[in-house]
C-alpha cells in the first residue's frame, strides 16, 4: 500500500488532544503546528482517520509543498507536482480554500486562479488533451502559504468531520461536535462517571459523550469524498472501516449522562438529535434551570457551553447567569466543572479561580476553558 503524509486540521488549542486521537489509532505523528497535525498511513489511515477522529476537522493528503514567493514560482511549483497521480481525465480539481499567513503571496483568489491554470496545464499535457471534461468525480484542494511555503492538500473529507450527521436542528450558538468532543477529552470523565451540562441547547455535549461511552464511531453514518477516488482509496477499505466500527459499537453501557435547558423547544431538538445519532437511551434531557441545578451523587462532571453575552442586551445578564452557576457548584459536594466561554468575567463571578485554563478558538471567537477540579473519586475496592 502507498504510504502518504496526512494533514489534519483542528481547533486551534486542540493539537495535543487531535494528536493522542492519532496515536491511538496506531499511526505516527510527524508533526504538530499550530492548528494542524500531521502523520504517515496508507489508505487505510485514510478511511479510518475519517470514520474514528472525533476532533478533527478533515483529512487532507499532503500532495506537494514548494516556496513561492511570486505567483510564477507559485504556478510552477504547482505544475511540477503529478497531478496525474491523483486526478483522472475526466476528474474534477479546484483550490476550494486558500489561506496565507506572513507570505508575499495573499490574495486567496489570485492563489486559487494560479494554481487552477497550473494543473489544468499540467493534466492536459500529460493526457494529451486539448481540454479537461470535467465530469467526473470531484477532487477539491485545500492550500496553505505560511512564511512562503506552500503546502497541499488534497480533501478526502468534503463536508467537515464536525457533520457527523446528527445534528438536523441547533440552538442559536451551538457548539460544533469535534469541539464537543475535544472539550470532554480534555477531563478525566469516563463512561462510568456522572456528566450534567446545565446549558446543553440542542444538546452537543452529552451527545458526544453518549457516542464515545458507547464507542460509536462520529463518522459511522456519514460519506466522504475520498470514497468515490477508487483509484486512491479502494471501496472494499471503506467497508471494512465502517464494519470495524459498528462491531466496536456497545449500547450496553449503564450511563448517567444529562442535559438541561430553560427551554422547552430546545430540550425536544436535543432528545431528537440524539435519537438520530442513535444515543437516546443513554441521556436524560429535561428542561430545567440553572438555579435548580443539584445532584445527589458525588464525583460529578459539569461540562458546559453557557451564554456568552454576544447580543447587547444579554450581556448584562452574564453577571447573574454565572454567579447562580458558581453557587450551584459550589453546593455539589466534589463534583469537577468545566466551562468555555468568551464571557472576560467567568471566573469573578463563578467566584472561584480556575485550576486550570486553556485558550480554544472557537471559529474565529478567542474563548477560555476554565478547569475547577474536585477531588478524584476513592478507589473501587475489588
Amino acid at each position: 500500500m502507498k504510504k502518504y503524509e496526512l494533514i489534519v486540521p483542528c481547533h486551534f488549542g486542540m493539537e495535543a488532544v487531535l494528536k493522542k486521537e492519532i496515536i491511538d489509532l496506531g499511526y505516527d505523528v510527524s508533526e504538530v503546528t499550530d492548528g494542524r497535525v500531521t502523520f504517515l498511513g496508507d489508505e487505510e489511515a485514510v478511511a479510518r482517520a475519517n470514520v474514528f477522529l472525533r476532533t478533527a476537522e478533515r483529512v487532507l493528503i499532503k500532495v506537494g509543498s514548494f516556496m513561492a514567493t511570486t505567483y510564477e514560482e507559485l504556478f510552477q511549483g504547482t505544475k511540477a507536482i503529478p497531478w496525474e497521480e491523483y486526478v483522472p481525465t475526466n476528474g474534477k480539481c479546484w483550490v476550494a480554500k486558500a489561506a496565507s499567513v506572513k507570505s508575499q503571496l495573499f490574495s486567496p483568489s489570485d492563489i486559487q486562479r494560479i494554481m487552477k491554470k497550473a494543473i489544468a496545464d499540467r493534466l492536459l499535457d500529460v493526457y494529451r488533451l486539448n481540454w479537461l471534461p470535467e465530469t467526473g468525480e470531484s477532487f477539491p484542494l485545500r492550500v496553505f502559504l505560511l512564511k512562503d511555503q506552500v503546502t497541499i492538500g488534497l480533501d478526502t473529507t468534503g463536508e467537515s468531520l464536525h457533520k457527523r450527521g446528527y445534528r438536523k436542528l441547533t440552538a442559536k450558538a451551538p457548539i460544533a461536535e469535534n469541539l464537543a468532543a475535544a472539550l470532554i477529552m480534555l477531563t478525566p470523565w469516563h463512561a462510568d462517571r456522572i456528566l450534567v451540562d446545565p446549558f446543553c441547547g440542542s444538546g452537543t455535549i452529552p451527545i458526544e459523550a453518549a457516542m464515545m461511552a458507547a464507542n460509536i464511531a462520529p463518522g459511522m453514518n456519514r460519506e466522504f469524498t475520498a470514497q468515490n477516488w477508487e483509484h486512491i482509496v479502494g471501496k472494499r477499505i471503506w467497508y471494512d472501516t465502517v464494519d470495524e466500527a459498528r462491531e466496536m459499537v456497545d449500547m450496553s453501557v449503564e450511563t448517567d449522562i444529562q442535559g438541561y435547558d430553560l427551554d422547552n423547544e430546545m430540550v425536544t431538538i436535543a432528545r431528537e438529535n440524539a435519537k438520530l445519532a442513535g444515543v437516546e437511551k443513554l441521556i436524560h434531557f429535561q428542561r430545567r434551570d440553572v438555579k435548580d441545578l443539584s445532584h445527589p451523587k458525588k464525583y460529578g462532571f459539569l461540562i458546559t457551553n453557557p451564554p456568552y453575552g454576544e447580543r447587547l442586551q444579554e450581556k448584562k445578564e452574564m453577571p447573574a447567569l454565572y454567579k447562580i452557576l458558581g453557587e450551584r457548584y459550589k453546593a455539589l459536594d466534589s463534583w469537577s466543572m468545566y466551562v468555555i466561554t468568551a464571557y472576560e468575567n467567568a471566573e469573578q463571578d463563578i467566584g472561584r479561580k480556575a485550576d486550570k485554563n486553556r485558550k480554544i478558538y472557537n471559529g474565529m471567537m478567542k474563548t477560555y476553558y476554565y478547569q475547577f477540579l474536585g477531588p478524584k473519586p476513592p478507589k473501587r475496592s475489588n
